[in-house]
């Protein structure tokens, strides 16, 4: 099954390292919360650790939207638990709150659309509802590192139309004027942007 915005996101099992410890997941563990599932090249790299320590550094903020963060790439439970092992000084990811998944046989990356040259995960950011359906997906090519901002931004924007039934715009952020998605209401919106 294909990753497809729109569609239940394809589920897994797969062992992760989770505060230190070997422990198995599965995507639907997560149902009845935000998932931000992410995908990276591999560990012990060199954009990868700065967007592993972001997510873990920003996790707070997604936890306070009910999100949970699930990280995955294409090494081993081993590597992963190494690269945490490692401290931050040296290339190493040191303490992370959130799971990294192990998907050594490369089926989440096929799955999600994400994997490049059948041998690492293109840095692939995929939103998943509390029903499990996938509402946003973001594909960045191997040297480029995504802004866990913006990341945080759309979770608002999903969290923001579901709440309230009004469309986001481009760059909204929660506190500015979003539309009613209709001929006559989103009139009022351009009223005020005039």
């Amino acid at each position: 099954m294909a990753a497809i915005v729109t569609k239940p996101a394809p589920n897994f099992e797969a062992d992760a390292v989770i505060n230190g410890e070997f422990k198995k997941i599965k995507l639907t563990d997560y149902k009845g919360k935000y998932v931000v599932l992410f995908f990276y090249p591999l560990d012990f790299t060199f954009v990868c650790p700065t967007e592993l320590i972001a997510f873990s550094d920003q996790l707070a903020e997604f936890t306070k939207r009910g999100a949970e963060v699930v990280a995955v790439s294409v090494d081993s439970k081993y590597s992963h638990l190494a690269w945490t092992q490692t401290p931050r000084k040296a290339g190493g990811l040191g303490n992370i709150g959130y799971p990294i998944v192990a998907d050594l046989n490369k089926s989440i990356a096929r799955d999600y659309g994400v994997l490049h040259d059948d041998a690492v995960a293109l840095r692939g950011l995929f939103l998943i509802d509390k029903a499990g359906v996938l509402r946003h997906m973001l594909v960045n090519d191997l040297p480029i590192g995504r802004s866990i901002d913006e990341a945080i931004r759309v979770l608002d924007a999903l969290q923001h139309f579901e709440q309230h039934g009004e469309v986001c715009p481009a760059n909204w952020k929660p506190g500015e004027a979003s539309m009613k998605p209709d001929p006559v209401g989103s009139k009022t919106y351009f009223e005020k942007k005039g």
